[in-house]
């Protein structure tokens, strides 16, 4: 069963990455603090062979200008944000938040993922203005 459609830029890493929370979802279930759901999930990235970086400290850019940094959650094969979240429900701040990292950090591609939940929660996240300026 494809869980993200085939026509998407990198869905072919995203369902690596989808289907890797979804085993340690379905081992762990929900209720753990944050931490223990990216140990796990890098176990889990690892065993499907994909290349990450765990909280990675990354640069945040204000017109060319270095302004500050952010460690995202994981850096998966030089291309896709993930954002792991152990809440009971994401609010809209925590999608915001997913989003203006890939903005701040250039990226196209990102994930958030809600292992707090009863089911896990992801939600495939484009950057918009990325995708705009490499367009023209």
């Amino acid at each position: 069963m494809r869980m993200i459609d085939q026509k998407y830029k990198y869905s072919d890493i995203t369902e690596k990455i989808i289907g890797c929370a979804i085993n340690v979802h379905n081992f762990l279930g929900n209720g753990f603090q944050e931490v223990v759901y990216q140990r796990a999930l890098s176990i889990e990235m690892e065993k499907a062979g994909l290349h990450f970086s765990r909280e990675k400290e990354m640069p945040i850019l204000y017109k060319d200008q270095h302004i500050g940094t952010r460690r995202v959650d994981f850096f998966v094969e030089n291309q896709i944000l993930v954002e792991i979240k152990a809440l009971i429900k994401t609010d809209n701040v925590h999608l915001a938040q997913a989003i203006n990292y890939l903005e701040a950090f250039d990226r196209e591609i990102g994930l958030l993922i809600n292992f707090g939940a009863r089911s896990l929660e992801f939600k495939r996240l484009t950057n918009k203005k990325s995708c705009q300026i490499n367009k023209s």
